[in-house]
């Protein structure tokens, strides 16, 4: 006669685990302190990867206020469409065209992805058929990225520090439209880079001289010996869409196509 056998115990509180489920698969601990370093891996990774895939060698960072409406104050339907002008101007002369057969795009428009300067720039870009990229950040009050970047180069991230890294790393110029808080930290942000010499200098190119002189007193700053008078040939100052490319080649910017082209 056989024994009888006692029932086989379940194992449904082992498969129902946090431990058993599979790593890349496993939301709460990909979210937990510990994984913050792969976190910021992936955010450096996945923007890296799809940048490589279009060829994008080199970047021309817009920079500037999402509050700047194309329909608001004179003013600032005029800083919009300067930097509308400008995203076109520089995509047709810069190399963003290029790209054909794995040939390098260059001096490809990024913004931060969102409205007002930003949308602008990327609307530049769309207008000339030329690709541009958009760095959205996630914020409690959620910011929509712009219906002008290009949607395979309109990126999100979690952290202000990865989206920075991205927007510097291949940026061969700088273009700062009117703006507050965030646009004037990523403004000094990539000045001090410079001024340190933890980054290669590139052109930087401020817009409406008259806005950035009341902001910002850069000869008070000097008088203070905050900063040495050597220190304000990190930048320019412009005032039309024109005026900031030729400021731009000036200063070093490389750029394959004339004016002609455009």
């Amino acid at each position: 006669m056989n024994p009888v056998r006692p029932p086989h115990p379940s194992n449904e509180a082992q498969k129902a685990s946090p431990s058993y489920e599979l790593a890349a698969l496993d939301r709460e601990y990909l979210l937990s302190d510990s994984m913050r370093g792969v976190r910021f891996l992936l955010e450096y990774a996945k923007a890296e990867e799809i940048l490589r895939r279009w060829c994008i060698r080199s970047t021309v960072v817009v920079f500037g206020s999402a509050r700047i409406r194309e329909d608001g104050p004179a003013r600032q339907a005029h800083w919009y469409a300067q930097a509308r002008e400008f995203g076109r101007l520089c995509s047709l002369r810069g190399g963003a065209l290029d790209g054909h057969e794995g040939a390098p795009r260059d001096n490809v428009i990024a913004t931060g992805g969102g409205p007002g300067a930003m949308e602008a720039a990327n609307r530049g870009a769309c207008d000339a058929g030329a690709p541009s990229i958009g760095f959205n950040i996630t914020l409690p009050h959620e910011q929509e990225p712009n219906p002008y970047s290009t949607p395979e180069l309109t990126f999100r991230f979690h952290y202000f520090s990865m989206r920075k890294m991205h927007l510097a790393m291949r940026a061969k110029a700088l273009v700062v439209f009117p703006g507050g808080f965030g646009t004037l930290d990523e403004l000094f942000e990539l000045l001090t880079l410079a001024q340190t010499r933890k980054a290669p200098r590139i052109p930087v190119v401020l817009f409406d001289r008259g806005y950035w002189r009341e902001i910002v007193n850069f000869e008070a700053l000097i008088g203070h010996g905050m900063i040495d008078r050597i220190d304000t040939e990190l930048f320019d100052f412009a005032d039309s869409a024109e005026e900031v490319w030729s400021n731009l080649v000036n200063r070093g910017l490389l750029a394959p196509y004339e004016p002609k082209n455009t």
